[in-house]
Parts: structure tokens; sequence; C-alpha cells
């Protein structure tokens, strides 16, 4: 930890140095509020910055950062694509979590000092640690703290571990996060309960996952209010002991259907409320803010996102909260699809192929979701047409990732295989290949994934 925090206050020293400033970032939740963190760090430390969003940072858009002339500090990116930077001539800094091309004096990243940047760090925590020496900015660990949850780094143990602990810690010290324990389903601000529980499929809730009437039903056998006064009941409306017993009962529905006791365990977990937010808002919790944020990203509002980050809770937040509702409507459906054609299963992989029918933006959300159904044996494959031919998602469970799967490792090598290119975590990875070759990089991932497990 002590190395680390070193480099990220020789990064700051860098960007001290100028005074006109790019960043550019991610199109994600963890990209928007690591895009935030830099823009305020550095707008506080009397720098001129702006903000670009790029949805690959790819030899085009690296060719047209260079034509600017400008210092760079990329955010959530860069990383992975260190050479490329170097090449153009670039000068710039990375505060980066994904896995790094190669070690360099001017970049952040947790990988480079032995922390795994899929749970321990991510694009907004990294990029938060050299805000804290750039300034005072402890009020930017709350924000930090929503892109982390935002990347799931809280989902395998339902709670954040590793360094962004140390953030999460400055984060509650400062008086901007309490940290409760609460069940981790999505939706508890803002959802009526019965929502929330139709709308879970991590886990899939059987009889109540995707049926209204099947939630209502089940609440109604607990004995739980639904309305109250005419009005549905949020989980916040919830008295204790209700939730206890939602909660009782999920988990024992969930030991009778013999689902794996480690997904059974993270039901109940960590969750991260901003205090500074008004209660039953969609800022108010860490899972529900993130969601929000990537409403915006997927459909080509960043700047939308960008502005609640930093505070804008009148035009921005009403047309972020548009989009979420357009947003929760295509994970809906994208789920259900899913569903309707089927996952294949291989050797060492599962898959499926949505064409043109599920957003490449959101098809990652989707593939993640499925696992609520589908074999938590092996990491799921989803293909999605977009202009640059397939878009490649993939995820894989933290079972898996302890056995040896590496997605990132091994879709970079067979997306590069077809002409394509490919990158991430261990246990979420994408790619974007040719249209046509599918089946070919299928049967080069299989064959990889099979031989990551053996070793």
């Amino acid at each position: 930890m002590e190395e680390l925090l070193k480099k990220a206050n020789s990064i700051a020293e860098i960007l001290r140095r100028e005074d006109d400033i790019l960043i550019v970032t991610h199109i994600d939740a963890d990209g928007i509020t690591s895009g935030a963190i830099a823009y305020r760090a550095l707008e506080r430390a009397g720098k001129e910055a702006d903000i670009l969003f790029v949805k690959t940072l790819d030899d085009e858009a690296i060719n047209e950062i260079a034509d600017g002339g400008r210092f760079v500090w990329f955010t959530d990116l860069g990383s992975g694509q260190v050479s490329s930077i170097e090449r153009s001539g670039i000068r710039c800094v990375i505060s980066d979590h994904h896995n790094p091309e190669k070690i360099t004096d001017n970049q952040i990243n947790p990988h480079i000092f032995g922390h795994d940047g899929s749970y321990e760090l991510s694009g907004s925590t990294t990029t938060y640690l050299v805000a804290r020496f750039l300034g005072l900015n402890f009020d930017l660990s709350g924000i930090a703290i929503v892109g982390a949850v935002g990347d799931l780094q809280d989902s395998n143990y339902g709670r954040l571990t590793g360094l962004n602990r140390l953030v999460l810690k400055e984060a509650e010290n400062s008086g901007h996060i309490e940290t409760i324990r609460d069940i981790r389903f999505f939706g508890k601000q803002t959802r009526p309960v019965f929502k929330m529980l139709e709308y879970t499929f991590d886990p899939y809730l059987p009889g109540i996952s995707g049926n209204e009437r099947g939630a209502i039903d089940f609440l109604n056998s607990l004995g739980v209010r639904v309305k109250d006064d005419g009005q549905w009941l949020r989980w916040i409306d919830l008295t204790a002991e209700e939730k206890r017993k939602i909660t009782s009962e999920i988990v024992r529905m969930l030991i009778s259907r013999r689902y794996p006791f480690k997904l059974i365990r993270r039901i109940v977990g960590e969750s991260y409320l901003l205090r500074e937010e008004e209660p039953g808002t969609e800022v108010r919790d860490a899972m529900e803010f993130s969601t929000l944020l990537n409403a915006t990203a997927r459909y080509g509002e960043e700047m939308v996102g960008l502005k609640v980050c930093l505070g804008d809770r009148d035009e921005a937040f009403r047309k972020a909260k548009a989009l979420l509702q357009n947003h929760r409507r295509n994970l809906s459906d994208g789920i259900k699809l899913v569903d309707e054609i089927g996952i294949v299963e291989l050797d060492h992989i599962q898959y499926f192929h949505a064409g043109n029918r599920i957003l490449d933006t959101i098809i990652g959300i989707v593939a993640g979701m499925s696992y609520s159904f589908a074999n938590r044996g092996k990491p799921i494959i989803a293909f999605a047409e977009n202009d640059d031919g397939i878009k490649v998602s993939a995820r894989a469970t933290k079972a898996l990732v302890e056995k040896g799967v590496h997605l990132a490792q091994a879709l970079k090598i067979a997306a590069e295989k077809v002409g394509g290119k490919g990158g991430g975590h261990s246990i979420a990875a994408g790619a974007t290949i040719p249209k046509g070759s599918e089946d070919e990089f299928l049967k080069i991932l299989d064959k990889l994934i099979g031989e990551q497990v053996l070793k």
C-alpha cells in the first residue's frame, strides 16, 4: 500500500506541473465517477480541464487525442494501450485498474503493486488516490465509492475489499458515506418492495423474479405490508421485523433449491449510503447511484451523468432518471430475450448471441444477470452487433477465477487471433471482433479457458 500511495503522490506532482489538462475516461459508472473526481480535483488546483468520454481507446481515438496536443490524464483506461499511447507522443498520466500492458513511470495501477484491480481498487478509487494528493478532496471519496460499486467491486464478498476500504474509511470518517448491513438487492430506496423483488435476477428467485403477481403474493404470504395509506411501500419504509421476514424466507427458499452457499451468503452485506443525499432518491444508495450513471453512459449521455456527479440535482438529474427508466426496461427485455433464445454450452464456456436485439452497451450487464439461471460452472460469453463488428462481453464467477479463469487474458488472445482486440479483468472482460468470426473465436476461447482451469 505504501508504494502505491507514493506513486499516487508522484502522479499528482506531474499534474501540478501542467496548466491545461484533458481528462479522457470511460463511458460507464466507474469511468464517469473517475472523470468527475479528476475534473473537480484539477479545478480546485487551479487547472484548466476538459473531459472526453470514449467507448474504446483504440488507435483511432488515440490519434485524435494526440492531434489535440494537450497533456492528458487517462482515468479508468489507458493501461492496456500504453504502447499505442507512447507511439502517438501523447504526454500523459494514467490512473487505471485494468490489466496493464506494461509498467511505466507515469501510471498508477493496482496490478503493478500486486493488487487485483477486479476487487481491490476500481478506476474511481485509483483516481481518488491521486486526487487526495492534489488537495483537500476528501469529499470526493463518496463518489469514488459509487464508482467502485458500479464496477461490482463489492459483488463477490458483499462488501468492498482491499484498498477500496482505505477510500471507504476516508469517506466514512469525513461524513460522506454511511455503511450499513442490509439486503443487497437493487432498488431499496426507490422501488416498491414487490418491484424490487420482481426485478431481482441475481439470485433468481423462483416464482418471484420477473413475476409481479408472484412477488406480491410472496409478501402477502409473510404478512408484510405492500401498501400503507394507498402508497406502495419501499424497502426503506418497512420495519426491521418485516425486513427480517423477507430476508429469512428468501434464504430458506434458496437453500431448499440448493443454491451455492457463497451466493446465499452474499444476499446480506454492506450497503453504502451517501449521507448528504435525500433518502428515497436514486443518489442516496451507491448501488442505485451507479446504475443511474450507467443509464446515462450506455445511451450516449455521459455528460448528464458527469453533471449529476458534480452536484446537479435539477435538469441533469431529471434527465438521468428518465434515462434510467429506459435502461431498466431494456435490461428486463434483455434477460427475457436470453431466456427465450437460450444459452449454448461448450466444453468450458457458454454463450448466447443477441445479434442487434440487445444494445452492445448493455450486453455485458445482461450477461452478468444471466447467471441467475445459467450454469455458474462456466464463463458466460455474450455477442451483440455494433458498428465496429461484434461486441463480445464475458463474465465469470469468483469461484471460476479461483480455479484459474482469467477472462481478460483469454479474450485478448482469442480476439487477436481472429483480427480483433480484447481486455478487461479476470472476472469481466470484453472484446471487439469481425462479424462472422464468432465460431472461430468461440473455438479458440473454449480451448484457452480449458487450459487455464487445467493449470
